[in-house]
C-alpha cells in the first residue's frame, strides 16, 4: 500500500528493527543520564515530556492539520496525574503517566468528532479556543489551587524511591522509557495502513472518501492518539516541575509543542525529540545571558529552518534514504518513455 501511495518513499522498517532501535536509543540514554550532570538531566526529562506531546501533533500533521491547542490534553494529563498523587495517594510514576494519558483521551474524545470536521485554521483555533476555555476555568477554581497551582513531590518506581545522591535519575529512566516505547509506537503507526491513509488525507481527501474510508474518522482517531501522548507528557512535565498551574493550559505553551513540531517535521519521531531538546537548550542558556532576547534568536533559527529546509529536521535523513528511490524512479519513467 505505501509504494502505491507514495512511491518515492523509503522502505519502512518492521516492528523487529524498530523495537531494536528503541531498546538501543533507552539503554544509550540511561548511560548519558548517568555520566550527564544534574541540570542537563532535568533538563532532558522536560524536554522529553514536551517530546511527547509534539509527537501526538506529527501524528495530525501527517493527515493535514495542526492543533494549536495541545495544551488542553497537556494540562488534563498534568493535573490528573497531580491530583491522583496528593489526593489518591498513587505514587508510582508509571502509574501516574497513565493515569495522565487517559485523563487527556477522555477531556479531548467528547471533542474529536466535532474537530474533525473542520481544516486548516478553523480546526487550529477551535483545538485553541478549547484550551482557552479549560485555561480560564483552572485560573478561577480554587479547589485545583487557582492561578498559583499546587506542588508535588517525587514519585516512586514500582515502590522504590529515588537515590538520594542522584533522584533525578529515577524520573529520568521512566521518562526515557516512556519516550522510547511511544516513539517506536508512533513510528509503526505512521508505516501501518492506517498512518498511510493520514497522509493520503493530507493530499487528496475526497480519494480516500471514494476509496470507501472515513476522513472524519481517521482524523478524530489521530487526535485521539495525539490526546492520549499529550496527557502522557503532561503528567511526566508535571513530575519533574514538582508543580502544576494553568499556564499547562494557555496558549503560549500549546504554541511551543507547534513550534518543535514545525522545527523537526513529520517525517522522523527521532527530530521531534531532537527538536524538543533544542528548544530547552536555548530557552535555558539565552535566558540565562540574553533574558529579553532569546524569544528573538529562538524565531530567527526557526526562520532560517523553514528557509532551507521547509519539511523540517527530520526531512534531512529522509532526503538522504529517498534520494535512491527518487533516483530509480527516474529511471523507470524514462524507460518506460
Amino acid at each position: 500500500m505505501s509504494t502505491a501511495l507514495f512511491p518515492h518513499q523509503a522502505p519502512a522498517l518492521g516492528a523487529r528493527q524498530v523495537g531494536a532501535v528503541a531498546l538501543v536509543c533507552f539503554i544509550a540514554l540511561l548511560v548519558l543520564g548517568l555520566l550527564a550532570p544534574k541540570w542537563l538531566v532535568s533538563l532532558a526529562t522536560l524536554a522529553c515530556a514536551n517530546a511527547l506531546v509534539s509527537l501526538g501533533i506529527l501524528i495530525m500533521m501527517r493527515s493535514g492539520v495542526v492543533p494549536f491547542g495541545q495544551g488542553l490534553v497537556f494540562a488534563a494529563g498534568g493535573y490528573a496525574a497531580a491530583l491522583a498523587f496528593n489526593k489518591l495517594g498513587l505514587k508510582d510514576a508509571v502509574g501516574l503517566c497513565m493515569f495522565g494519558g487517559l485523563a487527556g483521551l477522555l477531556v479531548a474524545a467528547p471533542f474529536a468528532p466535532m474537530l474533525a470536521r473542520y481544516r486548516g485554521i478553523f480546526f487550529a483555533m477551535l483545538s485553541l479556543a478549547l484550551s482557552m476555555v479549560l485555561y480560564g476555568i483552572l485560573m478561577k477554581t480554587e479547589a485545583l489551587g487557582g492561578s498559583d497551582g499546587f506542588n508535588v513531590t517525587r514519585p516512586t518506581l514500582f515502590g522504590m524511591t529515588a537515590p538520594q545522591s542522584r533522584p533525578e535519575l529515577l524520573l529520568w529512566g521512566v521518562t526515557a522509557a516512556f519516550t522510547c516505547l511511544f516513539a517506536a509506537l508512533v513510528r509503526l503507526y505512521c508505516n501501518s495502513p492506517r498512518g498511510l491513509v493520514s497522509m493520503a488525507v493530507r493530499e487528496n481527501e475526497l480519494r480516500v472518501e471514494y476509496l470507501g474510508m472515513s476522513v472524519v474518522n481517521v482524523v478524530a482517531w489521530n487526535y485521539c492518539l495525539a490526546a492520549f501522548l499529550g496527557g502522557v507528557g503532561g503528567a511526566l512535565a508535571v513530575l519533574a516541575l514538582g508543580h502544576i498551574e494553568p499556564n499547562f493550559a494557555y496558549w503560549t505553551t500549546s504554541g511551543e509543542f507547534v513550534f518543535v513540531a514545525i522545527l523537526a517535521g513529520h517525517h522522523s519521531v527521532m527530530a521531534i525529540v531532537a527538536s524538543s531538546f533544542i528548544l530547552e537548550l536555548v530557552r535555558s542558556f539565552s535566558s540565562a545571558y540574553f533574558p529579553n532576547t532569546w524569544q528573538l534568536a529562538l524565531g530567527l533559527f526557526l526562520l532560517l529552518v523553514i528557509r532551507f529546509l521547509p519539511e523540517g529536521l527530520g526531512s534531512l535523513a529522509q532526503k538522504v534514504r529517498g534520494s535512491p528511490a527518487k533516483a530509480d524512479s527516474g529511471h523507470d519513467d524514462k524507460a518506460s518513455r
